[in-house]
């Protein structure tokens, strides 16, 4: 065995990551209360689903309970099982609803199942009569042709006198498909459909409108609105300043710092040819960790149509992505950088304070919500709380 001779210092995962996540919590409340209050008279859940955007469901959830949110949206039973231990009172909605075998997880942890098919609600009567009373959801189609109930099922079902009385859903539920266009004309037409189905189940909470859905204005709010992307920094509404604060930043080390004369070329398939002398900043994030080739700035289909590429910030300037986006690495164009501002073991910030996410998301021809839950598989994640 090799004698080092000098003692290791204590490891900091997030110092020393290649890939690093830092979400701010604080802002993360704000935009929570912010949504809370744009809502009206209407409750704000929030939507956590899918790590709660790659946030991380435990402090986040934790974070949105502390900050007063008592509604929580999750995509699955397995979702629901760990944020009940950072929510404790809260209402605890599973979007995938409930399926043979899930039972018990439900029924331990307080989950309810939004019962979405013909499948899933013959199935959660048969629940019912082994099991009695027990809330679930109803999501109707209101026009998205996703998940939901027919409408008019629904609809011959608030009417049905011969189901159980064991049958007592909490809510009733739809979904926008073009609430990002307050434009479209499809939001009136699902408004319409979905107040005759609130109608109907007079009594019970409605709720319609998601983060989008919100910015509509108070028609849409029935009694719950359903914040997801707006809470994380992302733009919601298309075409539309984005009020809210960036939680998100991530960072990526740069490995390498090299020199290259003009005429040479950059990365894979020679798509980058150099016309000035250059230096290159070589950093430890790719298309494996959610930092998308489509980005890349030649060489990729894309950029027949969206000339601009992707962009990273570090020490003040913009810098462009050279060549393609590989699987591990990404090669950042600092020649407008001081030479003496940057050296390896920085970090570039791929978005963030500096670079927002929904301007990374349209060089990456996609929006900011994948960008943010594609970053999740190699990152190190470290929450402030910041003023």
């Amino acid at each position: 065995m090799t004698d080092f001779p000098l003692p290791f210092e204590d490891d900091d995962p997030f110092a020393s990551a290649g890939l690093r996540l830092t979400v701010d919590l604080t802002a993360l409340t704000e935009n929570w209360r912010d949504m809370a209050r744009r809502s009206g008279a209407a409750r704000a859940a929030a939507v956590v689903k899918a790590d709660a955007y790659g946030m991380g469901i435990e402090d986040a959830g934790e974070t949105l309970y502390l900050a007063g949110a008592r509604d929580f949206f999750v995509a699955t039973v397995d979702e629901g099982v760990t944020l009940r231990l950072y929510a404790p009172e809260a209402r605890i909605f599973v979007l995938s609803g409930i399926w043979p075998g899930t039972e018990r997880r439900f029924f331990e942890n307080d989950l309810v199942p939004v019962i979405s098919s013909d499948e899933q609600l013959a199935f959660w009567m048969a629940v019912l009569a082994d099991y009695g009373d027990y809330p679930c959801a109803l999501h109707v189609d209101t026009g998205f042709n996703r998940l939901g109930l027919h409408i008019d099922d629904a609809l011959a079902l608030a009417d049905d006198v011969s189901r159980p009385a064991s049958f007592a859903p909490v809510l009733i539920m739809s979904h926008l498909a073009c609430g990002d266009d307050p434009t479209h004309a499809m939001n009136l037409r699902q408004l319409e459909s979905f107040r005759r189905v609130s109608t109907a189940y007079e009594g019970i909470d409605s709720s319609l409108a998601a983060s989008a859905g919100i910015f509509l204005g108070e028609d849409y709010h029935f009694d719950l609105t359903r914040p997801g992307i707006s809470l994380y920094g992302g733009e919601a509404v298309s075409g539309m300043a984005n009020p809210m604060r960036p939680v998100a930043t991530a960072e990526a080390r740069i490995i390498q710092v090299r020199t290259v004369e003009a005429g040479e070329t950059v990365s894979y398939g020679r798509a980058l040819q150099l016309h000035r002398n250059s230096r290159l900043a070589i950093v430890s994030a790719g298309y494996a960790d959610g930092y998308m080739r489509s980005q890349s700035s030649g060489g990729v289909p894309l950029r027949q149509t969206v000339p601009q590429g992707g962009q990273g910030f570090i020490a003040g300037y913009k810098v462009p992505v050279a060549g393609r986006i590989t699987m591990d690495l990404t090669i950042f164009d600092i020649t407008d950088v001081p030479e003496n501002a940057v050296r390896a073991g920085d970090y570039v910030e791929l978005f963030g304070k500096n670079m927002a996410l929904d301007d990374v998301a349209r060089a990456a021809g996609t929006i900011g919500y994948e960008i943010l839950t594609s970053m999740g598989l190699r990152h190190e994640r470290r929450y402030v709380a910041e003023e």
